[in-house]
């Protein structure tokens, strides 16, 4: 994010920068802080702020398009997104009024981009990490399906970590990026490796893209990159996530399949793997430092946010 959008970004160790420009009213919000880190150079489906109501009574995560960005889409996959179910959806509870920009909102939740939790982390996490964070998606992703939707936009930014488990944000960023039959290679936000190919070349968004996706983001969080090769990938994944990234959709597992090969035949899934101690002892503490650090921000009436720090 660029200095002069009004907001500094999150640093490695999970705080929020301190400020160098005056931050700017999004809706009823004010911005304290971007939320993703910059110099990890995964493409973001969309700008990310943590946020504070002008009455200094509510924290939010709030989301805006990019610059250039078609505002009806990312407002229409935004307002779908409130009807999500399932453990690690994020649905949006706020959004913009129709005259005025474009923005969404759900409750703050002290959380890691996945990108900043491999920064935090000094590099992939670790397998336990990897099951839990597969099997949650995998079974949230399950329970969209079951409701005839299609996420259309796993990828590595759009996965938060939370203490508690994951969340999947950005949903519906391929069909925002651009309308089927139009392809949508290199457009911004989208990370290529994780655009399931069908999907690249401007095929709508199905199921088995889906599963594609969470593929590549489990790849990422298991090697630092979407595209490994089979022998970078660590052995207890290669076969599941290789069947993941097939270009074919027919031959993908299917999410119950991924599940229990994840959960490794455990029939509570992912409940006993996001046990304590689910995330590596470094993403924890930072999760820790930014919700001391956000949860502490005061709103000055002259509306710039101060953050302490210890």
């Amino acid at each position: 994010m660029r200095a002069n959008e009004g907001a500094t970004g999150v640093a490695a160790g999970g705080e929020p920068a301190r400020a160098t420009a005056s931050r700017r009213q999004v809706g009823p919000y004010r911005v304290i802080t971007a939320l993703d880190d910059p110099r990890t150079r995964v493409p973001v489906p969309e700008r990310r702020y943590i946020a504070r109501s002008v009455d200094g009574q509510h924290t939010v995560l709030l989301s805006l398009p990019h610059p250039g960005g078609d505002a009806r889409r990312f407002l229409a996959e935004a307002e779908d997104s409130r009807y999500l179910l399932g453990p690690a959806a994020a649905p949006a509870t706020a959004l913009a009024a129709p005259d005025e920009p474009a923005w969404y909102a759900r409750p703050y939740l002290p959380v890691l981009p996945l990108p900043t939790a491999l920064a935090v982390n000094g590099g992939p996490l670790p397998e336990r990490t990897v099951r839990a964070l597969g099997a949650a998606l995998a079974e949230t992703l399950a329970v969209l399906h079951g409701q005839g939707l299609t996420f259309a936009g796993v990828s590595p930014a759009a996965v938060l970590l939370a203490a508690d488990g994951p969340r999947l944000a950005c949903y519906g960023a391929v069909r925002a990026a651009a309308p089927d039959g139009t392809p949508r290679s290199g457009l911004p936000g989208l990370e290529a490796g994780s655009l399931p190919p069908e999907q690249a070349s401007g095929g709508r968004p199905r199921p088995l893209g889906d599963v594609y996706a969470l593929g590549a983001t489990l790849a990422y969080a298991a090697t630092g990159h979407t595209t490994p090769e089979r022998d970078e990938l660590p052995a207890v994944f290669r076969t599941v996530i290789g069947r993941c990234l097939t270009r074919d959709p027919g031959a993908r597992p299917q999410l119950a399949e991924l599940i229990g090969a994840l959960a490794d035949g455990n029939p509570s899934g992912s409940t006993t793997l996001l046990a304590p101690g689910w995330l590596p002892g470094r993403v924890i503490a930072a999760v820790a430092h930014q919700s001391a650090a956000v949860l502490t921000a005061e709103i000055r009436p002259g509306g710039s946010p101060a953050l302490h720090s210890d």
